[in-house]
């Protein structure tokens, strides 16, 4: 199984989500995306089921000299969500982050400025809240995101990726109400080697979903 792009997987996933919908389990929704990858993916959700579309902008604390494997994450003012079981492999401390935690935050500072600019973050107090990305490798976004999501009441947590490592996703059971994960591959490794399309996006792309609301 790969995708043609991400909007193929966005597709699917609203083509499940819409069944939901159907059935009477998603009240009053809203589609969070994790930029850049999940707007992409999040599109054609939010579109599928007539719900507003925003980012949640989330950033990947990387282990020194390989900043791809994820010890952590920061989603929106949040402080660090760290896996302390991988900082404790890797003989690493919180405090030896610090550099690396200070380099994230302007990042994310910097995309939130660029995305929303004045405009507030949406509420998502007592509504259904649909967190989407284009895929889970570890999990750590994924856990800063919906616990940052958790502490603002939604009514009902939603975690939807189209693909994911299954021990990713059976470790971030208790995390969301539903979670809605199509494909768990045996042999994952990468979100990108489920896609034949796994071009980067830009801001402007992220922006353009976004205005197109």
């Amino acid at each position: 199984m790969r995708f043609r792009d991400r909007a193929e997987a966005g597709r699917e996933l609203a083509g499940l989500l819409s069944d939901l919908r159907d059935r009477g389990d998603l009240v009053d929704p809203l589609v969070l995306a994790l930029p850049r990858g999940g707007i992409a993916v999040a599109e054609p959700v939010a579109r599928a089921l007539g719900a507003p579309l925003d980012v949640l902008v989330v950033r990947k604390i990387g282990a020194p000299h390989h900043q791809e494997f994820a010890v952590g994450a920061l989603a929106a003012d949040d402080p660090p969500l760290f896996d302390t079981g991988t900082l404790d492999r890797l003989g690493l401390t919180e405090e030896s982050m610090a550099g690396a935690v200070e380099r994230e935050r302007k990042e994310l500072c910097r995309r939130e400025k660029r995305y929303r600019g004045d405009r507030p973050a949406p509420d998502p107090a007592g509504r259904t809240v649909i967190v989407v990305d284009d895929g889970l490798a570890t999990g750590a976004t994924a856990r800063a995101a919906l616990r940052h999501v958790r502490r603002r009441r939604p009514a009902h947590l939603v975690l939807a990726v189209p693909v994911g490592a299954p021990d990713s996703l059976e470790h971030l059971a208790g995390e969301a109400d539903t979670i809605l994960c199509p494909h768990r591959p045996a042999g994952f490794s990468a979100v990108g080697q489920w896609y034949e399309d796994f071009e980067q996006l830009s801001d402007a792309e992220v922006l353009a979903a976004l205005q197109g609301q």
